[in-house]
């Protein structure tokens, strides 16, 4: 092999040489832009489901507040582990049955709470609430209904029953999940005017747990209880899913 021609086989090797080089180069760029995109939408995934986790918690966990709580121009007051709302000659009285934790007492209260409000400030209708601890396994940790059944009792010793019984309805935490603390309980009573001492140390203690528990021994022994929510008149049971009986029993 010549002088000439050796040269000429090493400068082509040289060329293949660069252009292996260049290629490598060209690859390992590609290689770390596809690494620097996958590191980019593992983070945007991240971030959706961060997002999507912090959504479902903060509708999952409702914020326990007075906003939509009103007040009622009738009378409150409590009778043991009764609170009786409404003018003593009203036209008709109704016992209604409610556990605070129970999603179709929810649902009762959303459809006929404004309008069970209406006729008691008119003068026609006088409620008995029976507010019982009937689903303390319903809640984790369990007990949530005995917690807040004591402290509606408790708001209504302090005149605010009507707007604590309105405001736990109105942000109901989910049946099976947890219920407000009672360091919660006694904060919406702050955040509804109550100040006095009092409220605290008896939703503290549990002070009238044991009325709650009579009201729902008793209710458990009537013909007519069956579950919450239930409505009646005198012992007779009021069929609710019927939009009209508010009505009906007026007339």
């Amino acid at each position: 092999m010549g002088g000439a021609e050796r040269n000429a086989r090493k400068k082509k090797q040289q060329q293949r040489a660069a252009k292996a080089v260049t290629g490598a180069r060209a690859a390992g760029g590609d290689r770390t832009k596809i690494i620097a995109g996958v590191v980019v939408v593992a983070v945007l995934a991240l971030a959706v489901v961060g997002g999507v986790i912090w959504t479902g918690a903060s509708k999952d966990e409702p914020k326990l507040t007075p906003q939509q709580a009103q007040s009622i121009s009738a009378p409150v007051q409590r009778e043991e582990g009764v609170v009786v709302v409404g003018k003593d000659d009203a036209k008709v009285t109704i016992d209604i049955y409610e556990d605070f934790i129970c999603p179709g007492c929810g649902s009762f209260e959303e459809a006929y709470h404004g309008q069970i409000k209406e006729r008691i400030e008119a003068g026609t209708l006088k409620a008995r609430y029976h507010m019982l601890p009937m689903l303390n396994r319903m809640s984790e940790p369990q007990g949530y209904s005995g917690l807040s059944a004591n402290a509606a009792l408790c708001a209504a010793d302090q005149g605010k029953f009507w707007e604590y019984h309105s405001s736990l309805f109105a942000a109901q935490p989910e049946e099976g999940g947890p219920g407000y603390t009672k360091e919660e309980l006694v904060k919406l009573g702050t955040d509804l005017g109550i100040t006095s001492e009092e409220f605290k140390t008896c939703v503290d203690t549990g002070k009238h747990d044991a009325l709650a528990t009579a009201e729902l021994d008793k209710a458990k022994q009537t013909s007519f209880f069956e579950g919450t929510p239930t409505v009646t008149v005198g012992d007779q049971p009021v069929d609710v899913s019927n939009r009209g009986w508010l009505d009906d029993l007026l007339k």
